[in-house]
């Protein structure tokens, strides 16, 4: 069990937990969040991530990360903040691990083709946007059906709460854009997430843990693809000093190991960044505890101005050179497709969904359970329901 003595006053103690929503007795052996760190690691919904998009459809290389992959790795660079921070490292690494849990196949493009399929339903009874965030949650408190007392996870409140707002506030004058999406308003008055308040430091660092990871590993990505070069490369800020530092130390390494060392020389930059700008920021915020945190009117955990406008120059290469270039968008188009027509397939005929689903979209919101059904695909079942159910030419017999 993690040794609560070497955590700063404003980390998250398990002892301090507001504990869960259905009582359950305490594990002698794991502390709270550790407990909810391998509820989230043995469930269905994390071990489909294997086969769900990051960037790149992961059947085309062996090497592209797949949404599990990039959790892992999230996890890996929170934990190594929060450990130089005095943060509790199993809740950091809990939110890490399921920030991702309610992406649909393919990716941010799954994501857009399911929202644009709601909202041309012209519905106007409904206020249900999809959104992986508010999904994820879902995930946790419902769809997770494994245990015998209750649905979901039920998970310490503490996750839960910095799952839905690790990137920040969703209402109130601290958000960027007060949330009216239905499900999470409805999850904020039974979970009392305060959605107007900031999370948990160790969310905070989850979800700058998630920029740093994609902002780079993207890249990686994008040069096995042929998308980008090193060339392309020494026009980014950040990343140009790291590839000539290494070169002039390494004049004939191999590319394969240039590019690693670069990479993973950045990654360890903006780490230690992180960590040396919200070391200050504690300070100059006189940050005492937990308490203290969420009531700050701004973000704790934050990059230095300098590394900050680095990573948004990093971001803004990532866009137009590979997330807008046309190979990629040729691709995300057809996912697109794909999950826009089995969307309007199942909301217009609900009786082809699995006789479980069938029954739910029948008897709840359609909509909603139509987007559980098909976020929870990963990228090859989606491509497969899709040629069964429009592919005349195969197998007839096939299930």
């Amino acid at each position: 069990m993690s040794n609560n003595n070497f955590l700063l006053n404003y980390a998250c103690f398990p002892s301090k937990t507001k504990g869960r929503y259905f009582k359950e007795p305490e594990d002698e052996n794991r502390s709270c969040f550790q407990r909810d760190r391998d509820r989230i690691i043995h469930s269905n919904a994390f071990r489909k991530l294997e086969y769900k998009t990051q960037v790149f459809i992961n059947y085309e290389h062996d090497y592209y990360r797949t949404r599990l992959t990039h959790s892992l790795e999230v996890a890996q660079i929170a934990r190594s903040i929060a450990r130089r921070l005095g943060l509790n490292e199993d809740i950091t690494e809990c939110i890490a691990l399921a920030h991702d849990l309610g992406h649909p196949p393919f990716g941010h493009a799954g994501e857009d083709a399911l929202k644009k399929s709601v909202q041309d339903l012209n519905l106007d009874n409904e206020k249900y946007e999809f959104d992986h965030n508010v999904q994820a949650i879902r995930i946790l408190t419902y769809l997770e059906q494994k245990h015998a007392d209750f649905d979901g996870m039920n998970l310490s409140w503490e996750v839960i709460e910095g799952v839905a707002k690790h990137n920040g506030p969703l209402l109130g004058q601290n958000a960027e854009s007060s949330t009216n999406n239905q499900l999470l308003l409805e999850y904020n008055e039974k979970y009392d997430l305060k959605l107007e308040e900031f999370s948990s430091i160790e969310a905070q660092v989850a979800s700058i843990a998630d920029d740093i990871a994609y902002s780079v590993h993207d890249l990686d990505d994008a040069l096995r693809a042929n998308l980008v070069t090193i060339e392309d490369l020494l026009n980014v800020p950040l990343i140009e000093k790291m590839f000539k530092d290494i070169r002039s130390r390494y004049s004939e390494l191999p590319q394969s190991k240039l590019i690693h060392e670069s990479l993973s020389g950045t990654i360890g930059t903006m780490i230690s960044d992180v960590v040396s700008q919200t070391e200050r920021n504690i300070e100059d915020h006189k940050i005492k505890s937990v308490e203290d945190v969420r009531s700050l009117n701004k973000m704790l955990v934050t990059f230095s101005p300098e590394v900050a406008n680095a990573t948004k120059e990093m971001k803004r290469f990532n866009m137009e050179k590979i997330y807008r270039s046309y190979k990629l968008s040729r691709t995300m188009n057809k996912a697109k497709r794909i999950i826009q027509e089995l969307f309007q397939c199942f909301y217009e005929n609900p009786g082809l969904l699995p006789t479980e689903w069938s029954k739910l979209a029948c008897e709840s919101q359609r909509s909603v359970i139509i987007c559980d059904y098909i976020s929870g695909m990963t990228d090859r079942f989606a491509i497969h329901e899709h040629r069964r159910i429009f592919d005349t030419s195969y197998e007839m017999t096939s299930f």
